[in-house]
């Protein structure tokens, strides 16, 4: 059965702000985020409840620089959770993680005589990128903390870890665990027709029903359309620049092989006709 639709979207792109929030920022949904989020911490932090706490972190004083999240919760047992969609690559990405997560550390500060006891804070980010150093490594979740040089955890109450969604390629009869489900329905909500026999699970029962485009108010149908307009010209963007950056490594690749072919004395005629060079290219060094 072909569980994708050839028409317009059915249900929104979850990779979309609007998209994101709408799932996995309101109260009344906050069930969808716990499930999601105890499919990939430890078992010792898994979430019975949460809280949904202020996106805009000031800093200790008026002119410090903020943070904002795209959704920040804390459990009951006071472990304290950032969750970020990163739509794009950012040059200083790992060192703004580990800055913003310094700031459920810092507020955890107690007046008066206090003995630093911290509870765990985790930086989740869901990438719709793949790492510049993990282009070959076949895992798509990476989790980080603080070890020795032995890798012996030194301190398990910070972790970060990062999905890198454009390496999950399962179809859906290829899926083989609850991870699987979350990532396939994250990859390809918009996509989907209906909900598939292999989702049918009540989580993604409701997950579905809250992704429904056609229940959007007018108001939220704008901001969705807004949101995914933005969404879709970013991607637009990247994959020009991805497509300019492959097309300037085969011709810097060309000009090496010219260049290595005329100190060896070929003719130039020669060269053009190997590299695919112009003439006017290969006067030019």
């Amino acid at each position: 059965m072909n569980y994708l639709s050839p028409l317009s979207d059915r249900y929104i792109n979850p990779l979309t702000d609007f998209g994101f929030k709408r799932i996995f920022g309101t109260e009344l949904n906050k069930a969808l985020l716990i499930d999601f989020l105890n499919v990939i911490l430890p078992s010792q932090h898994k979430v019975q409840d949460l809280t949904y706490r202020n996106t805009e972190n000031l800093g200790n004083t008026p002119i410090d620089r903020k943070a904002i999240f795209d959704l920040y919760c804390q459990s009951e047992s006071g472990d304290r959770f950032i969750v970020e969609m990163q739509k794009a690559k950012h040059n200083y990405f790992k060192d703004r993680s580990v800055y913003y997560a310094t700031f459920p550390i810092q507020e955890q500060a107690k007046t008066g005589e206090w003995n630093y006891k911290l509870t765990p804070v985790y930086t989740i980010g869901i990438l719709d990128f793949i790492f510049d150093d993990h282009k070959n490594d076949p895992n798509l979740l990476h989790t980080i903390e603080l070890k020795d040089q032995d890798c012996r955890v030194f301190y398990d109450k910070l972790k970060f870890i990062y999905i890198e969604l454009p390496k999950f390629t399962k179809t859906i009869d290829e899926l083989q665990d609850h991870f699987d489900q979350w990532l396939f329905v994250l990859r390809n909500l918009p996509r989907l027709e209906f909900q598939p026999d292999a989702l049918q699970e009540t989580i993604f029962t409701q997950l579905f029903e809250v992704a429904q485009i056609a229940k959007l108010s007018p108001a939220e149908r704008e901001t969705y359309e807004n949101s995914l307009k933005y969404y879709r010209d970013m991607v637009g963007v990247i994959d020009t620049a991805r497509q300019e950056g492959i097309e300037q490594g085969r011709r810097n690749e060309k000009i090496t092989i010219a260049k290595a072919m005329k100190q060896a004395g070929s003719s130039l005629d020669f060269i053009a006709q190997v590299t695919g060079l112009s003439l006017t290219d290969l006067q030019d060094f």
